[in-house]
């Protein structure tokens, strides 16, 4: 079969009364990156809850391959990396990423120097930064052929967030990702396209440009 493709259209979200979201178009290709941006509060972490199926809209319309889905988690095929901790505290790691691991990335992800330190231990010994560093390797190198990323190099240096970009790339030739930032440097620097939420609908970027045009920056700086 060809390139796997995910689409997203037609979503509708009311928070009491105040439409959100309510005029959305994003898709995903398999052997791509798409930058997700938008002012905090535009619903960005709610449109990637909405495709996972962790959020329910008043209306939306996801599809693969034009096959409707209801939830993006059934049967495995969309990864959702949230802004809070997923990882269940009780248990190894190593019992935690087997499963959830793409076989073909096991041997880049287990030979990370912070799954090698602690995969024998419990999530809820590892400090906060750490959790989230294998939390958000466990998300990219899972078996979903989507990849949705909330905001991965949130609370992570420099140096581990050029790691993520890296891995984000070379993952990104056989899983479709969609990832946001604050900092839209970071997504100006890893997406193939990028897409900004602004009053609740979605707009094409077609160039850095676009953004100033927008009013979602008032200048750019250089990458």
């Amino acid at each position: 079969m060809g390139t796997h493709i995910l689409k997203t259209d037609s979503v509708l979200l009311e928070f009491d009364g105040r439409k959100i979201l309510q005029d959305i178009y994003i898709d995903c290709r398999q052997g791509e990156v798409v930058g997700l941006l938008g002012r905090n509060g535009c619903g960005k972490s709610s449109l990637l809850r909405i495709i996972f199926g962790s959020l329910k809209a008043s209306y939306k319309h996801i599809s693969i391959n034009d096959v409707p889905i209801s939830k993006g988690y059934h049967n495995g095929r969309v990864a959702y990396l949230p802004q809070h901790n997923y990882l269940p505290l009780n248990l190894k790691i190593s019992n935690l990423a087997v499963p959830m691991i793409d076989p073909q990335f096991w041997d880049e992800f287990s030979n990370h120097p912070i799954y090698r330190q602690y995969h024998n231990q419990k999530a809820a010994q590892l400090s906060g930064g750490e959790l989230r560093q294998l939390e958000t390797l466990m998300c990219i190198y899972s078996r979903a052929d989507f990849i949705l990323l909330d905001e991965p190099f949130t609370h992570v240096s420099p140096v581990e967030t050029e790691m993520f970009k890296e891995i984000i790339r070379k993952c990104s030739r056989v899983k479709g990702i969609i990832v946001t930032d604050h900092q839209y440097y970071n997504i100006l620097d890893l997406a193939d396209r990028m897409v900004l939420i602004t009053d609740g609908a979605t707009k094409a970027i077609k160039t850095p440009d676009d953004l100033i045009a927008h009013g979602y920056v008032s200048h750019l700086r250089e990458v």
